[in-house]
């Protein structure tokens, strides 16, 4: 299952506007998009940051003209009372960060085990990488706060995409195994229980095994190495399988997804036990045909559906988790 970015990431390219092996028609748009894409985030970010320092300066503002509309006696209680809340949301906080790092540790001793594939950095763009790297800081933020969290290895973490992943705030503080050895090595005693997720494969998941190791190919590869996982796994005699998308819902184009969606599609299910809950819980609808969008709605509880900017919200804030942790997606081809 090799991690290929989404729409809302849109199709990276190196500066220049050239891939390795030059540009086709169809990269010439994907281009296009990403540029367009690209000046619409700026935009929307310059924004955002615009609306926020006006909302810090109006609440500022009122709570000077409050302190300047009381006695002394009143103004010592309100700063008093402000700091007292500041605590309480602290602690809060670092009481979820405790029963997080705790449910994480229980994972590394029993959680379902599931490995990120890293080797394939020298097929991607700095800019795929980084965008790799942001969807991996987002599986971490997701994985802290399931109710059953999966065991998270990264295997392979080294060179550039080991570079860019410690520059993350608070990476040294991730409860996840990192590796720089490949997981042929690093897991070497239990090769007969290797799978690696690829939508080439024969093989469809019925459920997890939990004595099983399931791997995701972190490549955000563009349409420019369909099959490189299938071939892989084949050369290094190790199992193959695909999640059973096929069975649930119908996809409006190719069965792609980026490495985050596929692992938290497998983390739903650790969860839920229920395919179809887990695919229409993560997939976007616009990968999905009108009628299984339609369906979605019933099984998210309608206004609860997460549409494409939703999602990017919801991204966002989970990145904002993973980074909060120093206090603290593969595809179908």
């Amino acid at each position: 299952m090799e991690g290929r970015d989404n729409e809302e990431k849109g199709p990276e390219a190196e500066e220049g506007g050239n891939y390795r092996g030059g540009l086709s028609k169809s990269a010439q748009k994907k281009l296009l998009k990403q540029q367009k894409w690209e000046a619409k985030k700026a935009e929307k970010k310059a924004l955002e940051k615009e609306q926020k320092k006006r909302e810090g300066e109006r609440k500022r503002k009122e709570w000077e003209e409050r302190l300047a509309s009381v006695s002394e006696e009143e103004r010592g209680k309100l700063i008093e009372s402000r700091k007292s809340l500041r605590k309480e949301r602290m602690e809060q906080r670092s009481e979820e960060r405790e029963r997080n790092s705790e449910r994480l540790s229980r994972a590394k001793e029993c959680g379902q085990k599931i490995v990120i594939d890293l080797e394939f950095s020298h097929l991607m763009t700095p800019a795929e990488i980084n965008s790799l790297v942001q969807q991996i800081m987002y599986c971490y933020a997701v994985n802290k706060r399931c109710r059953e969290p999966g065991h998270l290895w990264l295997t392979g973490c080294k060179g550039e995409m080991g570079t860019q992943l410690k520059r993350l705030p608070g990476f040294d503080n991730w409860i996840i195994e990192k590796e720089d050895r490949s997981y042929m090595e690093a897991l070497e005693d239990e090769k007969q229980n290797l799978v690696y997720l690829t939508a080439d494969s024969e093989n469809v998941v019925d459920d997890l095994d939990s004595s099983k190791i399931y791997i995701v190919g972190g490549l955000v590869d563009r349409n420019r190495w369909k099959g490189i996982t299938m071939k892989k796994a084949e050369e290094q005699g190790i199992q193959t399988a695909k999640l059973p998308i096929a069975n649930y819902l119908n996809m409006s184009s190719s069965q792609v997804l980026t490495v985050n969606q596929v692992i938290e599609i497998l983390l739903k299910f650790l969860e839920t036990k229920n395919w179809k809950d887990s695919f229409f819980q993560v997939i976007p609808q616009r990968k999905r045909c009108q009628a299984d969008s339609e369906q979605s709605q019933q099984v998210k509880g309608g206004e609860n559906g997460i549409d494409s900017e939703e999602k990017n919200d919801q991204f966002e804030s989970e990145k904002q988790c993973a980074q909060d942790s120093t206090s603290q997606a593969p595809s179908h081809d």
